[in-house]
Formats: structure tokens, C-alpha cells, sequence
């Protein structure tokens, strides 16, 4: 039986879009904690001072997180369940300050690039620097009255700020995938989806074998994607979710197939799967 949940680590400070998803999935019934990245989330959780954590895992706009498959690689953990939460960017003042007065915008590198063409449009030749987090921005914001962050309302609220813009994310149906890491895993739902990583060897053909046993067994795959693998130069690793339970017997048949022509497979976890469109 999955561990009951009583502190839940995300990625901080507070007002990052982490803290609402963690709020959004969890409610008020967990102690949720922040912490100063995306590492120590998996660290605190897999060190067992912290029950559970939320990672943000892909973005509909820049695609993937790195640090987190980099840390999916490496983890004990499994994943438990997911999160997906629309992301409204809004362009964030101190009080007193005036968009005339703007020497830089600041925030996280992912949400720059999410916002890369409204910047261009209404801040053009004004620096942009990454900084850890949205609510970091946030923050800087507060301090310099020469600053503009973006970030989320939460963040403005947390931190006192004025939303001059909101909704300044270049594409409106930008949305962010959270994943939630436990040491635990979780029984089958009756709607689940499966998230697995494969390693193969860099001969014609791998990508084919890899997907052959999910044709065969009528497993729908939702995700794929690749990168090299740390531990051979011209070998690579797939993150591949799909549909089912690692309990099912058509899941079973692909995992049995997949062992005969990878060099490795490493299962993430099984959990409720939730639609895109139900976030």
C-alpha cells in the first residue's frame, strides 16, 4: 500500500508555478516544503525526510525539462502520479515602478523562452536574465523597482507585486506536466499510464525493435523521446509513457518482448493517467 502523505517537497521558493501544482493536486492536506531545486526534490524524498515531491517534467512549448529526465535516470523513486497545469505568464512590477523604468526582465530560462516573442514586441534591446525559478524573479522584482519579472499570480501575490500584463505566454495553450515521486508505488486505477526508460545499442533499427512490441500488444504510446545515454557514446535511452498498468497482461507481454532486444529497461512507475484536456 502506497505510505500516506505528509510533507510534500517542490521546487521554491514560494509562488513558483511548482507550489501550485503541488497545491492543486494535493489540496490543503499536506505540508508542502520548498527547496532550492529540482536535485534535491528526489533527494529529499528518496533521503526519506520528505513523503513525497513534484517535479515539472515537460512544457507544451519548450518541451522537456533536462534536470528532471537527468534525475528519472539516476532515482530510486517512482512516479506516482501527474499533474498538468495551464501556465498564464503575467509581466510583474514593484509597486512604485513604471514599465518606462525597466533596466532588465528576469525569470526562469524556460519561461523567458515562453514569452521570447511578447519581449521582443515590448521589450526590445532590454536585457533578460535566467534566474533559478519564476518566484526568484519574483523577488528581484520586489527588491529593484528597475526590474520586471514573469511569473505567475501566485508569485505577485507572495511577493507583493503588480501584474501590469497577464497572459504575455506566446502560445495560450501553454501547459506544464508535473510529475509526483514517491518511494512507493501505487495499485493499478482502471485508467493508467506507464513511464519507462529504454537503453539500446546505436545499430540500424533500434528505434523499430523498441516499438514493435507496443504495435504488437496494442499498447498506445503517449510520449517518446531520446537522448544520449551518459554511460555510452553512441548509445542512447528512450523515456517512453504509455497507456496501462504494469500489471496488465498486454503490459506484461511488451515488457517481456522489450528485455530481448534492449540492452536495459527501467521502469518509472504506473499511476492515474490525466488528460490534457481535463487539467
Amino acid at each position: 500500500m502506497p505510505e500516506a502523505v505528509g510533507r510534500v517537497a517542490y521546487l521554491g521558493p514560494e509562488g513558483t508555478f511548482s507550489q501550485q501544482a503541488t497545491a492543486l493536486h494535493f489540496g490543503d492536506s499536506v505540508r508542502a516544503e520548498p527547496v532550492a531545486s529540482i536535485d534535491d526534490v528526489f533527494l529529499e524524498v528518496e533521503a526519506g525526510r520528505i513523503n513525497q515531491g513534484v517535479v515539472p517534467v515537460e512544457n507544451s512549448t519548450e518541451g522537456a525539462v533536462t534536470v528532471t529526465q537527468e534525475c528519472l535516470i539516476d532515482t530510486s523513486l517512482y512516479i506516482v502520479a501527474e499533474i498538468y497545469v495551464p501556465i498564464v505568464h503575467c509581466f510583474l512590477l514593484a509597486q512604485a515602478a513604471q514599465e518606462q523604468g525597466v533596466r532588465q526582465v528576469v525569470s526562469h530560462r524556460q519561461s523567458l523562452a515562453q514569452c521570447r516573442q511578447w519581449l521582443r514586441e515590448h521589450f526590445p534591446g532590454v536585457a533578460q536574465h535566467a534566474v533559478s525559478s519564476n518566484a526568484e524573479a519574483a523577488r528581484l522584482a520586489a527588491e529593484d523597482p528597475g526590474t520586471g519579472a514573469i511569473a505567475g499570480e501566485l508569485a505577485a501575490r507572495q511577493y507583493g507585486l503588480r501584474i501590469v500584463h497577464e497572459g504575455i505566454q506566446d502560445r495560450s495553450n501553454n501547459t506544464t506536466r508535473f510529475l509526483v515521486l514517491s518511494r512507493e508505488t501505487v495499485p493499478p486505477s482502471g485508467h493508467d499510464k506507464s513511464s519507462i526508460l529504454v537503453y539500446t545499442e546505436n545499430r540500424p533499427g533500434s528505434l523499430l525493435r523498441v516499438l514493435e512490441p507496443f504495435d504488437r500488444h496494442q499498447v498506445s504510446l503517449t510520449r517518446i523521446e531520446t537522448r544520449p545515454a551518459r554511460d555510452g557514446i553512441w548509445d542512447y535511452v528512450f523515456f517512453i509513457d504509455f497507456e496501462g498498468h504494469r500489471e496488465d497482461p498486454a503490459v506484461k507481454q511488451v515488457f517481456s518482448e522489450l528485455a530481448e532486444c534492449t540492452v536495459q529497461i527501467k521502469w518509472l512507475g504506473s499511476y492515474p493517467m490525466v488528460l490534457e484536456s481535463q487539467a
